[in-house]
């Protein structure tokens, strides 16, 4: 059974954008693209709510730095297969510049993680697959939460792309597949959330099998 690594942050953890709470378990993506492999693996879920890319937030409860939660997640879950990573919509908050390119700097720090840490065995590498989160859109106050701007958003998926051709490692857009919930303009509803898990199920396959 191959093992896969899912490192993301209120979108992988399954924040329903109405109450805040999480989305029942078999509607996180993790758990649909889980379900969707048929047993050949299993998919642990690693989402945070707040999490950015590379970059230090304080005013949560929580370290909610990726690139310092993404060494202990390797750490602990080592040997991995694939590493599937989905953040940035985070680091378009304005204090964290507010821009596509802050999340693909923070992004590229991540792949180097991925490729450098040291593994036991050393030759155990995962493979990865950058994930680009569905861009954000028109909340009920008219704009994204936490000033997000949806034009920035909406960048992130090609600049992605070409990190990822550059890196030599897989890309999946989720932008193609869901959308972000008009409620708040960022989070996901639950069948659209299941969607994104569903339909990472033939990548998967191809990557892994």
């Amino acid at each position: 059974m191959k093992t896969i690594l899912a490192f993301g942050d209120s979108l992988t953890w399954g924040a329903d954008p109405a109450s805040g709470l999480r989305h029942p378990s078999v509607y996180r993506w993790p758990t649909a693209l889980e379900a969707g492999l048929d047993g050949e693996a299993e998919v642990i879920a690693e989402g945070l709510g707040g999490r950015t890319t590379c970059y230090d937030d304080h005013t949560g409860p929580s370290c909610r730095n990726g690139a310092k939660a993404l060494e202990v997640a390797l750490a602990s879950h080592m040997p991995l297969d694939l590493v599937i990573i989905m953040l940035g919509t985070n680091d378009l908050k304005p204090m964290h510049g507010g821009q596509a390119e802050t999340a693909v700097s923070g992004m590229r720090r991540l792949v180097q993680i991925v490729e450098t840490f040291p593994y036991k065995p050393r030759s155990a590498q995962p493979k990865l697959l950058i994930l680009a989160p569905p861009p954000c859109v028109a909340g009920s106050a008219g704009v994204p939460a936490a000033g997000r701007r949806i034009a920035e958003s909406e960048r992130v998926a090609a600049l992605y792309e070409k990190l990822a051709g550059e890196s030599n490692c897989a890309f999946f857009d989720a932008g193609t597949v869901a959308s972000a919930s008009p409620v708040d303009g960022v989070h996901l509803e639950a069948e659209a959330t299941a969607k994104i898990g569903r339909a990472l199920v033939m990548p998967v396959r191809n990557i892994l099998f």
